[in-house]
């Protein structure tokens, strides 16, 4: 049944594999209210690799398990490949594979039987179950028949990654699934993680590197204090910040610094390279070239630094700072 619901909504083909709209949750207790998520309206195309970023405690996870039907949401809607998760609980759990933080694993299970367990509980037939595939793909092929109690933190991490792929969702959402991960065995994960993402899967992924999510995103959110303070592609993140760098090789450092170089308040390296940062809005490259000349010294190398995603990120959580 789960799987014919799946294959009924890959051939609807909606525009967007996640919406939100006004999304809301409220955490009530005897000391109070906490808002967790406060209004989130937000929609990740179908096919697309998204990344889900904010600080800790900003709303990411309290978003993802509501998606995952973990969560009771207080307010708004939201909807997973077409499907309500209010209204049809059912078919949007089986459009969604889900990736959590907690390593939550059955400690006296296999990992060919968790995986065969999972498989069994989302329906899937037991002549289209892709255990071996799967744990191939992760790098857990060996330990097929190992207690997940005696696999590192890092394969156990790898253990949920295949979990939530048993049912061959067309939404999968990563949350921080490479954290106590080595490089290779991350590298080798996103390998696969790309091959499904080309096959058309959607990927959300939530991740603390961001130079992670600037390679592997083509769209990136970011929430803070339970709001969405920006969504867009991430070239069109990236160039928001009005904000470079220009690194100058000259052919000594005038002491003291002439009157048209200290107008940059440049920063001196110990390399005695010339650092200085500036807004291409308000003075062109030129113009510090034309200051350099002024100063009757040497330009002997130039580069310059580019904005990064973590640049953009500070800049948007610190100005929602409370």
């Amino acid at each position: 049944m789960v799987q014919t619901l799946i294959r009924q909504s890959v051939a609807q083909l909606p525009d967007n594999a996640i919406e939100a709209v006004g999304l809301r949750k409220v955490y009530r207790s005897k000391r109070g209210e906490k808002v967790a998520l406060d209004g989130v309206t937000l929609s990740i195309p179908r096919g697309s690799f998204f990344g889900l970023l904010g600080p800790n405690g900003a709303g990411k996870s309290t978003f993802i398990n509501i998606l995952a039907g973990l969560v009771t949401k207080t307010g708004g809607e939201a909807r997973i490949w077409g499907h309500d998760i209010g209204r049809a609980p059912r078919a949007a759990k089986a459009a969604i594979g889900v990736v959590p933080q907690e390593l939550n694993l059955d400690p006296f299970f296999t990992p060919r039987e968790l995986l065969e367990v999972q498989a069994g509980m989302y329906g899937v037939p037991k002549d289209q179950r892709r255990t071996m595939e799967i744990l191939e793909a992760v790098g857990l092929s060996d330990k097929a028949d190992a207690y997940a109690r005696a696999l590192s933190g890092g394969m156990r991490r790898r253990l949920l990654v295949a979990k939530a792929m048993v049912h061959t969702p067309p939404v999968l959402v990563l949350d921080e699934p490479t954290a106590g991960v080595d490089i290779e065995l991350r590298q080798s994960l996103w390998a696969y993680v790309k091959t499904l993402n080309a096959a058309g899967t959607t990927i959300v992924l939530t991740t603390h590197y961001l130079e992670e999510a600037e390679e592997l995103c083509d769209r990136i959110a970011i929430i803070n204090h339970g709001t969405l303070v920006a969504c867009d592609t991430t070239s069109a993140l990236l160039g928001r910040l009005d904000s470079k760098a220009v690194i100058l090789t000259l052919d000594r450092i005038p002491d003291p610094l002439p009157a048209a170089l200290a107008a940059l308040s440049p920063e001196l390296r110990r390399d005695g390279r010339m650092i200085v940062r500036y807004k291409p809005s308000e003075m062109p490259v030129a113009g510090i070239l034309d200051a350099v000349r002024a100063a009757g010294v040497t330009l002997v190398d130039l580069s310059t630094e580019e904005t990064d995603l973590e640049d953009i990120f500070l800049q948007l959580t610190s100005s929602k700072a409370r």
